[in-house]
């Protein structure tokens, strides 16, 4: 059977950190508010020309190392992001001119916090047909640059950073078991940046209404949330036809520690066997779930023929699953 599997990962920062503290000094908040509904303590934040393929070009470079291949060797790049440096191109594109991988084709997914799983799921997709050998798949965001930072409900929550995968054809069980994607539009102004599109093109009105930055329905998203995660988890085990137990570690999107604990609590899952990053790094969107992945692989938490369960919701709705024998 082909699969495609998992051969190397990478992550990129930034250096600076922005504290809860930090945020005092800003809004009417403390970190102990913080803290407690976000589990957030601190995020990593973009200097001035500082830019997503910035942060997507390093983390590549680690994941390709990782793998052991040279980006000559890429058939296929693909960016989840929803904070490219540009609209067009597109930020794989602008990645694929920095690394010089010159026979790689690449496109953006624009799924949100749920970006990387979607791709996860294409980039199965090309492998299991046959098309492409070499894949690099890569969350990377500057959500900083579309956060007000007046704004108390959201300014707390996000952070910047990259985290990129090498996927490789490869025949046995090792691999990508399957993956689950799912999206409600009807749910789409509860995580929305309303201005710069072709409803509300640039203009001085967008910019003075501040349409350009994130606006979040935090109670409403959390509600929807943890329904939905539980239910394309389960799908997942069920397709499988594998229990709950038999899952080796959850690598979740890092949105909010109560609905990861949540989820946690619903498998009967101990937080030993979760990857929590969201206390350093905060809500990184589509770049979470690599950034985990990457640091669980590093400091040996994950082994091989590890079964690791994925899971993420975010703005469209999207929501997503994917299982992975290590």
């Amino acid at each position: 059977m082909i699969h495609a599997r998992i051969i190397g990962t990478g992550s990129y920062a930034p250096q600076k950190v922005v504290t809860n503290h930090d945020l005092e000094k800003l809004v009417e908040t403390s970190d102990q508010w913080i803290t407690e509904r976000t589990g957030i303590k601190e995020r990593r934040v973009v200097e001035k020309g500082q830019t997503t393929s910035d942060l997507a070009y390093e983390a590549s470079h680690r994941a390709l190392k990782s793998a052991g291949l040279s980006a000559e060797d890429l058939d296929l790049i693909l960016v989840a992001t929803v904070t490219p440096d540009t609209y067009l191109p597109s930020l794989a594109c602008v990645l694929q001119d920095k690394l010089h991988a010159k026979k790689a084709a690449a496109f953006d997914i624009f799924a949100a916090c749920s970006g990387f799983i979607y791709g996860l799921a294409v980039a199965q997709a090309f492998i299991e047909s046959g098309m492409y050998t070499n894949i690099l798949l890569v969350g990377a965001e500057v959500l900083s640059r579309f956060t007000d930072w007046e704004d108390r409900n959201t300014c707390v929550i996000f952070g910047d950073g990259a985290g990129a995968v090498v996927l490789q054809k490869h025949a046995g069980k090792r691999g990508v078991l399957s993956t689950h994607l799912h999206s409600d539009g009807a749910f789409g102004d509860f995580i929305t940046v309303p201005g710069g599109g072709a409803l509300h093109p640039p203009s001085h009105d967008t910019v003075h209404k501040k349409m350009h930055y994130i606006k979040m329905k935090g109670n409403e998203t959390f509600k929807v949330a943890v329904r939905a995660l539980e239910d394309v988890v389960q799908e997942a085990l069920t397709h499988n036809k594998v229990k709950a137990e038999e899952i080796d570690l959850l690598v979740p999107h890092q949105a909010n520690l109560r609905i990861i604990q949540a989820m946690a609590q619903r498998l009967n899952m101990p937080m030993e066997k979760v990857v929590v990053t969201i206390d350093k790094y905060g809500n990184t969107s589509a770049a979470s779930i690599p950034m985990a992945l990457d640091e669980a692989v590093r400091d040996g938490r994950i082994k091989e023929n590890n079964l690791i369960l994925l899971e993420a919701f975010g703005g469209g709705l999207t929501w997503a699953s994917a299982l992975i024998r290590w």
